[in-house]
Order: C-alpha cells, then structure tokens, then sequence
C-alpha cells in the first residue's frame, strides 16, 4: 500500500515540502492551526512568494483543472493521526524573545497535539530546525506503538521548490532501519537521479542544518571583515574576493561582500547554536560565531555612514534618500531581520525622507516600516533622490536603465550595497558610483 503523508506546519517551510511530496506522488494532508492559512491554501494561493510555489500547488489541490487531487489541507490533528503513515513537523523555531536560543514551544505544541492520534507504527520527521538533543527529548512525547526521525530541511528561499524535489542532499537521523526504510521510500524519486543519502543519528542529523549555516555565515562575514579592511587601506574587496576564490579550496561562491546577511533562518540559527552550545558547556567552540553576527550587524551601520559621507557628512535631515530592495534577498518577500530595510530605517529615523522600492516586498515592509514612503517602481523611488542605495541584488535592478534614472534623480549618486550593478555603465550615464569595500574603485 502507498504511503500516505501529513505535513504539520504549512509555512514556508511546510508549504513547499506539502506540495512536493504530492509532486513525487504521494496523497498529501497539511496541517496547520491558522484558519487563514488553510483557506489560502485551499484556494491554491501561498502566503508568501516563492517561485513556482504556487504553480505546484495548484497542480495537486482539487478544484483547478487537470489537479491530481492528491494534496488537502485540515486543522484536525485527529484526522491527520488516522490518514498518515509518515508525519512531517515542519512548524517555525524562532528565536526567544530577549534571548539567543531558540523557541521551541510550536514544535512541542506540534508533537504534544499529534501524539494522542498516531496509527500503530506510524513514523514523525522532524524538519524544523533545533537545538542538538531536542530529538532524544521530543521522542518522549510520543508514544511507544510511534517512531522518530529527524530530517533537516536545506531549502534556499528563491529556490525551495527545486530544493525540495531535487536536493543536493538528503540527511536522516534515524534509530532503527525500518525509519530509514521509509524515508527511502518517501525519496526514491530523488536517489534515483543520485542524491546522496546520508545515515546518521539524532544528534548529528540535528548538527547538521546549523553547522551548515553557521558556516555559511562565516565566509559571508569573512569577506565583509576583508571589505572593512580594503576601506581602511585602499584595496578592492570584488578583485581580492575574485583572487582568492580561484583556490578551490576557498571557491567563489558568497564572496560578494555587502550590507551581510538577514532572513528568518541565519541570524537566528547561528544564535541559537551559540545559546545550545553554552548549555551543553561548549560554549568555547562557537565563540568566534559572536564575531561573525558582530561583523554581520556592522555592515548595516557602515552603509548608513557611507550615505552620510555621500551627502556631505552632515544630517539625514531632509535629504532625500532612495532605497532599491526591502527583503533579505532577491526572488523573495521575506523582510525579516532584512538588511536593506534595517539601513532604510536607520536613514528614516534620523530624519531622511526615505523612499523604497522593491519588485516583491512592498506589502511586508510596509507592515514593519509603515512611516517609510514607498513607490510602485524603481523610477518613481528615485525620482527626486539626493541619494540612490541599491541594498536587494534583484535581477530587475541590474537591467535598469542609468540614464533614465539619472534624468529623475536631484543628484546622481549611487552606493551599491551588495556590489552587484555595472559600474562602468552608471558611471557612463553620470552616476558617482560607490561600493563598499572599494575605495579607489
């Protein structure tokens, strides 16, 4: 008989792996406890953008023509107990309020509501991301007829529906074959096509996602350290950055130093490894983590100070300033811990009249900043401008036209916070062009 699949949480997360695992072709129930969500995603519409999401989903929600009908939604933890054989946990972790450890009362609340409905043999995966040792304890919540595996997501926002179908790898922390049986059989589509299939138990599984992520956030960081030191000396972070990256042991991939990184998973991840590490008394070995979150927090500052010295090192005091980009990065509408609008609203707060433009995240700035000016183009945003802060690398602002821009704009004058626009060619339509980490560029 084929196995039947819940997934528990339809954020981003569960969301996407929902679809996806109706896509391998498998009959699919999502669970969530917000009515709101449920009824968008019966309708066929996500609450977020994520490419090709939605297209997904309404490939296997009824109601759409030629759906397969295999993916539905409910808030019955009852009936998510009787349909499912395998149980993804795919609720939020954030970080605590006031605190770096992460909050794991909705995946608890998650485990704690399904446990009384589980079928005899059943299997729970967990996906949400937590502290090494949560799996040992949350195997406690459930009965002893149920099993646990824990299963970490590595979906990139812009890409996670072809993340999730098509991984680069499949990690499993299991304690007995007959869970790594089933999570073969729930990913044979992707092993077929060669993904590697890695074995481990809890804790390492647990391990993984946050090492992953913390190493990640350190090579961001290291080379925004290096952009502070080429401003310092005169050097070219993009050339150096290019140098270094021919050794294949370094690579050249998130070497592109800027304004760092934000988002609803590396800040707190990398956090809430450090909180977990203390708790366990090794602390000692993530404390150069501290540093990296230090330098990544600096660089919002340091591009509110370069726009300071751009306009003259005075105030922001009506100076108007325009601002290209609002989320975490491109082909996303996720503002959270957003660097782009964090220097938006550092310029707003001390007093520069701060227009903002970006292609997908305009409603959720708005609900963060709503005493920022937006405009419905880029044009419009820096028509007017003092200033122009490119500070979300989307595609559409590297196809933007400079000489069109120039004509709107009070002063032509552009810093680039993520060194990705064509210097040479803002600079051949009159733009000053500045970006960080490059002095005498």
């Amino acid at each position: 008989m084929a196995l039947k699949i819940t997934v528990i949480g339809t954020g981003y997360l569960g969301a996407t792996h929902a679809a996806a695992m109706a896509e391998l072709g498998f009959e699919v129930l999502g669970l969530d406890v917000v009515p709101e969500k449920i009824d968008m995603l019966t309708r066929g519409e996500v609450p977020m953008y994520e490419p090709g999401l939605e297209d997904l989903l309404r490939r296997h929600v009824s109601g759409f023509e030629g759906s397969s009908g295999r993916l539905r939604f409910t808030m019955d933890f009852a009936e998510a107990g009787e349909f499912g054989d395998v149980h993804f946990v795919c609720v939020n972790t954030p970080q605590k309020h006031g605190e770096y450890g992460c909050d794991m009362s909705y995946v608890d609340a998650a485990f704690s509501s399904l446990a009384p409905h589980l079928k005899e043999g059943a299997l729970v995966v967990g996906k949400s991301t937590v502290p090494v040792g949560s799996a040992d304890r949350l195997t406690g919540l459930l009965p002893q007829h149920a099993e646990l595996a824990w299963n970490p997501e590595f979906l990139r926002e812009g890409f996670a529906v072809n993340d999730t179908l098509h991984p680069d790898r499949i990690v499993v922390g299991v304690n007995s074959d007959r869970a790594e049986e089933l999570l073969r059989e729930v990913y044979a589509k992707p092993l077929a096509e060669g993904t590697p299939f890695i074995v481990t138990d809890y804790p390492t599984a647990e391990l993984v996602k946050t090492s992953a992520n913390s190493f990640l956030a350190t090579k961001i960081s290291f080379i925004n350290a290096m952009a502070e030191v080429c401003e310092a000396g005169g050097g070219d972070v993009a050339k150096l950055a290019e140098a270094i990256g021919y050794d294949e042991r370094i690579g050249h991939k998130f070497l592109r130093a800027g304004i760092g990184f934000g988002g609803g998973c590396l800040p707190k991840d990398i956090r809430a490894f450090m909180a977990r590490a203390g708790e366990l008394g090794a602390d000692q070995a993530l404390t150069f983590l501290r540093e990296i979150d230090s330098i990544n927090m600096r660089r919002r500052g340091a591009m509110v100070e370069m726009a300071r010295e751009a306009l003259g090192g005075g105030a922001f005091l009506g100076k108007r300033v325009a601002v290209l980009g609002a989320t975490f990065k491109p082909d996303s509408d996720d503002v959270r811990d957003s660097p782009a609008l964090n220097v938006a609203g550092q310029i707003h707060l001390q007093g520069g009249q701060v227009t903002v433009y970006d292609p997908k995240g305009m409603d959720n700035a708005r609900r963060v900043f709503p005493t920022l000016g937006y405009a419905d183009s880029a044009l419009d945003a820096v028509r007017g401008a003092d200033i122009v802060l490119h500070l979300t690398e989307w595609r559409e602002f590297r196809e933007l036209d400079p000489a069109e821009l120039a004509k709107v704009a009070t002063s032509p004058v552009l810093l680039d916070g993520r060194n990705a626009l064509d210097s040479s060619l803002w600079r051949a339509a009159g733009w000053t062009y500045r970006a960080m980490g490059r002095p005498s560029a």
